[in-house]
């Protein structure tokens, strides 16, 4: 069976209606499998719309996205959206169902069996410290306990390309540790990381490679090492802010 290799982005253009510019401006690049990619930038900068098209949420103007298996064919359709998971900002789970009727749900989604739907589940509420809470309502679970449910819910069917879109927002020191800690993890296990945050901090942390954007154009891309060291930057808060003219 042909496995995920890379995703290509190609003269990648786009301008919605209305607007007299282009949100994205000819944007190129390679995001090879098992790489822990950030992309950054101010806001405005294109960042959104960047992935939205990359997930297939968003139509580009022009230009393309090619997810490459390793014997060069392509995924589309329903094997594309099996190797993609998507971890949005905003909570994407029902408040007014239990964790594991979430859990059921979104295994039916995927299309998950019974045993498999049963088995995933206890592997992951008991790697994210859920198991007491299983049969309660989400809506009273903690900030941070949405975003540990949030995540088990984007990698039930375990993708091969995992988004994550502020996955930390909103939580204590604690949560946060927990969750890149997690995601670290699930890179060692091969899955690739595409990251967008405002926490440089974290992207720091996480990301091992960075495609930062300024007014729809990619003014970076290379590893955080790379970039510091040509910038002669000591962070890469100081590093963002001498390429974005912050």
């Amino acid at each position: 069976m042909s496995t995920f290799e890379s995703i290509a982005i190609t003269d990648l253009k786009k301008r919605y209606k209305k607007s007299q510019i282009d949100s994205l401006k000819s944007i190129s690049f390679n995001i090879p499998k098992g790489s822990r990619t950030g992309i950054l930038g101010p806001n405005g900068a294109g960042k959104s719309t960047l992935i939205s098209i990359i997930c297939g949420i968003l139509e580009p103007s022009s230009g393309s996205v090619k997810f490459t298996k390793d014997d060069g064919s392509t995924f589309e359709g329903n094997d594309l959206k099996k190797q993609i998971g998507f971890v949005p900002q905003e909570y994407a789970l029902y408040e007014d169902l239990t964790l594991m009727q979430n859990i059921e749900y979104f295994g039916a989604l995927y299309e998950l069996s019974k045993d498999q739907i049963q088995e995933r589940a206890k592997l992951l509420i008991t790697e994210f410290d859920l198991l007491d809470v299983g049969n309660k309502k989400v809506k009273g679970f903690s900030g941070g306990m949405k975003r540990r449910v949030n995540l088990i819910l984007s990698i039930l069917h375990q993708p091969s390309i995992l988004f994550l879109d502020e996955p930390t927002a909103g939580v204590d020191v604690q949560n946060k540790h927990a969750i890149i800690n997690y995601l670290k993890k699930l890179n060692e296990l091969g899955i690739t990381l595409i990251y967008s945050s405002h926490h440089l901090d974290e992207a720091e942390q996480l990301c091992d490679n960075i495609i930062l954007l300024n007014k729809g154009e990619i003014v970076a891309n290379d590893t955080i090492d790379q970039l510091m060291n040509q910038t002669e930057s000591k962070s890469l808060t100081e590093l963002f802010l001498s390429l974005t003219n912050g």
